[in-house]
């Protein structure tokens, strides 16, 4: 098993000796442009978990490339890259200009508009972009989500990331009005776990891709439950979650 951090969870150039306690870092979603994000309030505590909807903010492609990820590598550890985007080539565009890193596409982050293109067409131009792994991060917000893994595993990828947070809504007690300035965003916590575990169960059974399972991990029980789940959808005996050595990210 491999311990990932969350993309956004972590900030690796702050807490260097966090990052190194785990096997891969996993940065914050770049975009091709430069993005402030949405305007506050842009956190809301619930009782069950966390809302957010900071809206990519990042540096932007030139600045990652040429400042941020020359001082990622000299931690001496395994890199994943998030890339984002709102075109399919927007998204091959920053695949193409990497290197050395695994690439984890943000297919669904829901505190931005989305790409007009499906999540499979986008795997498709970025597999035609590069030859570097390509692991698609998906919704949970979607009553099938093992078709889309099985539309992403056919257009190149490597493997999949689940689950992304769900979008949901918190009010102000006093004025019952959105606490988020954006109203919804994303909503991540304890309460996201067992949608993460369907989803990874289900995704299991439909491809044969290496998953990196999150979503409500607090506690190691936590991610051995989300290995159980991929490890539970059988077929004639074999186990359908993939690579033994695929990682299993913890998201706190």
């Amino acid at each position: 098993m491999l311990l990932l951090n969350g993309s956004g969870c972590l900030d690796a150039l702050t807490a260097p000796d966090v990052a190194r306690s785990l096997d891969a870092f996993v940065t914050k979603t770049i975009t091709p442009l430069p993005r402030d994000g949405n305007p506050p309030v842009r956190i809301a505590e619930t009782e069950q978990g966390m809302l957010n909807a900071i809206g990519l903010a990042n540096p932007g492609r030139d600045r990652f490339l040429d400042g941020v990820l020359p001082r990622l590598r000299q931690l001496g550890m395994p890199l994943w890259v998030s890339v984002g985007g709102f075109s399919a080539d927007q998204y091959a565009e920053t695949c193409a200009a990497l290197d050395g890193v695994t690439i984890e596409l943000n297919l669904s982050c829901p505190n931005v508009d989305e790409a007009p293109e499906s999540a499979a067409e986008i795997v498709a131009a970025c597999r035609s972009a590069t030859d570097l792994p390509l692991y698609a991060k998906l919704s949970p917000a979607t009553w099938d989500v093992a078709e889309t893994a099985r539309a992403v595993e056919a257009s190149g990828a490597d493997g999949l990331s689940l689950v992304n947070t769900i979008r949901g809504l918190a009010l102000d007690g006093r004025t019952l009005r959105p606490t988020l300035e954006r109203g919804a965003g994303g909503y991540s916590g304890p309460a996201l776990k067992p949608i993460a575990l369907a989803a990874v169960y289900a995704c299991a059974q439909a491809t044969s891709l290496p998953i990196v399972g999150m979503g409500g991990v607090r506690t190691g029980q936590d991610a051995l439950e989300l290995i159980a789940a991929g490890a539970s959808a059988v077929a004639l005996g074999t186990v359908l979650f993939g690579d033994p050595d695929a990682p299993t990210r913890v998201r706190a």
